[in-house]
This record gives structure tokens, sequence and C-alpha cells, in this order.
């Protein structure tokens, strides 16, 4: 099992465990801001992987410039962690993603509910962080257009029993 080291308020540093990381991790996805990206590099190593139903990156500037984007295309993004688990260097967060669409009058909140799979290096650090949340459901069936259609093969494709 690895350890982090992680330095307190006066410099010196302690083992985290597992469960302290994840702890770590998911504060700080709750507090997640634009001036917070900087210091994405103390959690995920510089050549960690990010996938998502968007994306696939691999290192930090590339993972910050994902988070950038959301930050510059959505109002007030935020997370909120409702779950963990941790398994020796593998952790999985369920997660909603709160925000509001860019649109003047036509702004609208939105919850994307998620989970992401992660998994960290000998040193301590993310090496893969995979997302999970389904895009079809989530977002597309939420859109005027592509919502009416969703919704249909839905109908059409569901087992007479779950109708």
């Amino acid at each position: 099992m690895t350890q982090t080291l992680s330095p307190n308020a006066n410099g010196q540093t302690h083992l985290l465990g597992p469960a302290r990381r994840m702890a770590e991790l998911a504060a700080y996805y709750e507090q997640l801001s634009p001036a917070s990206l900087e210091h994405l590099g103390r959690l995920y190593d510089e050549q960690a992987r990010f996938k998502d139903p968007f994306n696939d990156v691999v290192g930090v500037a590339a993972i910050q410039a994902v988070f950038r984007h959301m930050f510059d295309t959505v109002q007030q993004p935020r997370f909120v962690v409702h779950d963990t688990i941790v398994q020796g260097d593998k952790g999985f967060l369920v997660w909603s993603f709160h925000f509001y669409s860019a649109g003047g009058r036509t702004a609208r909140a939105w919850e994307i509910k998620g989970g992401s799979h992660v998994q960290w290096g000998r040193d301590g650090r993310i090496v893969l962080h995979r997302d999970y949340w389904d895009a079809a459901e989530e977002l597309y069936a939420k859109l005027p257009v592509l919502g009416g259609l969703m919704r249909y093969l839905k109908r059409k494709l569901a087992t007479p029993i779950t109708r």
C-alpha cells in the first residue's frame, strides 16, 4: 500500500493513508475553483491520464485545461461528493456536478450525476482518473430537440416491465 507525504501548516510532512488521500481528493473537488487549479499537481502525477465522455488527456497541464474550459463555458460549476470507496491504491467517488448553462435569460440549472475511478501511483499522486456518467441521460435528454428524440428512443427500447 502506498503512502503520500503531505506538508502540514509548519511545512513538516506526514504520511497520508488511502482513506485520508481520498478525503483530500473529495475536499479538493468540492472546493474546485480557477485558482485551485494551480495546485492540481499536488494530487495528480505529471503524466496522469484523465478521461470523461468528452475528453481523454494526459498530463497535469492538459487536465488543468479541461477544468479551465469548464470554468469558461458554464456558470457557477461545483461538485458535491456524496460517497467514496477506497481499496488499496484505487478509489471511487460518487458525485453530482451542478452548474448553470450560459445564456442570459435562457440560463438554467443543471445537475449531472456520476462517478470517478481513480488510481494512485507509488508516490501517492493520481495516475488515472476516469469519470463515468451517462451523457445521453444526464445531458442529451435534457436538450430541447435531442431530448424528445432520446425520450422516444427510451420508450421504444425499454422492456415492457420498465415502462
